[in-house]
């Protein structure tokens, strides 16, 4: 079989899964994504300050995404939500600022394992702002993979530095942003909310880089450009996760980013995980596994009840 005939069969089988499955998939590659975003920003964070690494982070992925906006045109990206827009800009440029310095100053698996607490927010605020259907099954998938997380991290080893509640703070501000870009998927696509998200957010990291600027050298911008192509590339998946299927549902499918990191961490940065990065990361995939087979159980189950039945018989 060739590979674009394999190409379009796995595309058939993805688009004819349930949603709960699809928002999982996508929630997948971008967790895979993102962590090579983390395995990048440490690289470039040995010679450019991480204030400047976000702003180039942003201002490439704007570059990235202008040659589909001059094939579109401009009425293809006018929305009536640019509040919106500007608040969740807002929110994450705090937490790509933080993040990603953090990442600069603490061990990758440490740092992935921290930001894990952002599901919790997530979870919380997705039933208490956007009147999601919260279940016992998503709670419970949602602590399990942040018991994994914390047996990875064993937070009871002075591991709660200034820099790891920077992580916290950057949990938090992911999981409002994550929020915003939830509601706006209810009427905006996910190619719109990429958009808007660099463009806003080009000029919000601008104004801390100025204060630390250097010109990189052109091995830098490669590195950068890369970057920005790789992030870009993760916002827009799990973008398209959080419109496939609610938030809480796929939220708890970001925890396969820890064994991601944690093999960047080794093959790049030569970091060797122990034993309980592992016995985590066990922890975490399992939760996720079984959460994505319960909703897609009960999506079948929603379908085949949404379905209408055969006619009934004359005279009845």
């Amino acid at each position: 079989m060739s590979v674009p005939a394999l190409v379009h069969r796995l595309r058939a089988a993805v688009a004819a899964s349930p949603a709960t499955t699809r928002g999982a998939l996508w929630m997948v590659l971008g967790a895979g994504l993102m962590a090579a975003l983390a395995g990048l920003i440490r690289q470039v964070s040995t010679s450019l300050h991480p204030f400047e690494i976000a702003f180039f982070r942003s201002f490439l992925g704007l570059v990235f995404i202008v040659p589909w906006l001059a094939r579109s045109g401009l009425p293809a990206v006018r929305t009536r939500r640019l509040r919106l827009f500007s608040v969740r800009a807002v929110v994450g440029a705090a937490a790509m600022l933080t993040w990603f310095y953090a990442l600069s100053v603490l061990p990758l698996a440490d740092a992935i394992a921290l930001s894990f607490t952002s599901p919790l927010f997530v979870t919380a605020g997705a039933a208490l702002f956007l009147g999601e259907d919260v279940r016992a099954r998503r709670w419970t998938a949602t602590a399990i993979g942040f018991c994994g997380a914390m047996i990875i991290l064993r937070p009871g080893g002075g591991s709660l530095t200034w820099a790891a509640l920077l992580v916290l703070f950057a949990a938090a501000t992911m999981a409002a942003a994550g929020l915003m870009v939830k509601e706006l998927s209810r009427t905006e696509p996910a190619r719109i909310i990429v958009l808007y998200m660099v463009l806003f957010m080009s000029p919000l990291t601008l104004v801390p880089a100025l204060f630390v600027w250097r010109w990189p050298s052109g091995m830098e911008l490669v590195w950068l450009a890369g970057l920005a192509a790789v992030a870009t590339a993760g916002n827009f998946a799990y973008t398209r996760a959080m419109t496939e299927a609610d938030i809480s549902v796929v939220t708890p499918f970001d925890f396969v980013r820890l064994p991601f990191a944690a093999a960047i961490g080794f093959f790049a940065f030569g970091e060797v995980p122990d034993r309980w990065t592992w016995i985590g990361g066990a922890v975490i995939a399992a939760a996720s596994i079984y959460v994505a087979h319960r909703e897609a159980k009960l999506e079948r189950l929603r379908r085949a009840a949404a379905a209408p039945g055969p006619p009934l018989p004359p005279g009845t």
